[in-house]
């Protein structure tokens, strides 16, 4: 199946007053129709940016989107003008920002939201828009719909608000949902129905998913195939149960060996160690990376070589691909 994103060499910097800021360098990946990708990682690694850049909606200036691609559908949304940019973002690709509460417009009630963008995208009269959103915010299983569709956004609980964003982001039917950190400070009761939420919606409409999150126990629910970034590029890409099972990149296995329990979700068995460990360090700054491997001031594992070059990303196993020397 023809992949329905297609995302090569990819690279966003912003120019700031300590030096040019690397958030992201070269990073490549495709989603297939009715697929979830996700993009894991530490707080700082690129995955908002990324995220930011497939929508265009990176403040220029201080941003630039410096090089690569990004097809929909064989159109590259990094050429096409910004009028045709905005008909695109909604309508063929969507996203669920990670604070709906800035995200959605406190002046307006979340009904009109959704009629203003339906109507945007859609040649729809504004009683049918105005259906759309109720039978949307039923969709997305929020009670009452037409009265809530109603009230205003600071009247609505963070899960109901982020039930809102859904049904706006697919009111339309994208063929693309990029969904940054979705359950982010909802509890986990709330977690898992937005999560399953998502799930339904994506096999109903063929939606492809591109899932930022740092949560590896919501990866290994959600996804089918996993990008992990570290320092603004891609070091690993896997099957989730390949990823899991046999990590090539050392911060992939400092990444599991920091979970303090895992069970056997999906089948995947991951057991570490009952004692908590931590990856010693942090993300270096984007403007200052180390020479060699951005991972080697924190990785146990590094040599002399490490320090010297940065590793290629290439195939380390079947369907399984890593930038570690070794690996």
């Amino acid at each position: 199946m023809a992949p329905v994103l297609e995302v090569s060499g990819l690279s966003t910097v912003f120019h700031t007053r300590r030096g040019l800021v690397r958030a992201v360098q070269d990073v490549s990946f495709s989603v297939e129709a009715g697929e979830t990708l996700a993009i894991v990682g530490e707080s700082g690694c690129g995955k908002t940016i990324t995220a930011l850049s497939l929508m265009r909606l990176i403040p220029m200036p201080p941003g630039e989107i410096t090089a690569g691609s990004v097809r929909l559908v064989g159109k590259d949304l990094l050429k096409v003008s910004d009028a045709d940019m905005r008909k695109l973002r909604g309508s063929q690709i969507a996203m669920i920002f990670q604070e709906p509460m800035t995200a959605l417009n406190p002046l307006l009630t979340v009904g009109r939201q959704i009629v203003e963008m339906v109507t945007l995208h859609e040649n729809l009269s504004r009683s049918a828009a105005r259906r759309r959103a109720v039978e949307m915010l039923e969709r997305v299983r929020i009670p009452e719909p037409e009265r809530r569709a109603r009230e205003y956004p600071h009247q609505m609980s963070g899960g109901m608000r982020q039930r809102v964003m859904i049904a706006m982001a697919l009111a339309c039917r994208p063929k693309v949902l990029v969904a940054d950190e979705p359950t982010t400070a909802l509890d986990v009761t709330i977690q898992a129905q937005i999560l399953d939420l998502i799930g339904d919606l994506q096999r109903e409409f063929g939606t492809a998913v591109v899932l930022i999150t740092h949560d590896l126990g919501v990866v290994a629910e959600t996804a089918q195939r996993v990008v992990v970034m570290y320092a603004g590029r891609k070091v690993e890409e896997a099957p989730v149960g390949e990823l899991f099972a046999r990590p090539q990149h050392p911060y992939m296995r400092g990444l599991l060996s920091s979970i303090p329990l895992v069970g056997s979700a999906r089948g995947l068995n991951i057991a570490p160690d009952m004692r908590l460990q931590e990856i010693p360090g942090m993300v270096p700054p984007l403007n200052d990376l180390p020479p060699g491997c951005a991972f080697g001031p924190r990785c146990p594992l590094v040599t002399d070589r490490c320090r010297a070059a940065p590793p290629p990303f290439e195939r380390k196993r079947p369907d399984h691909s890593a930038a570690c020397w070794l690996s």
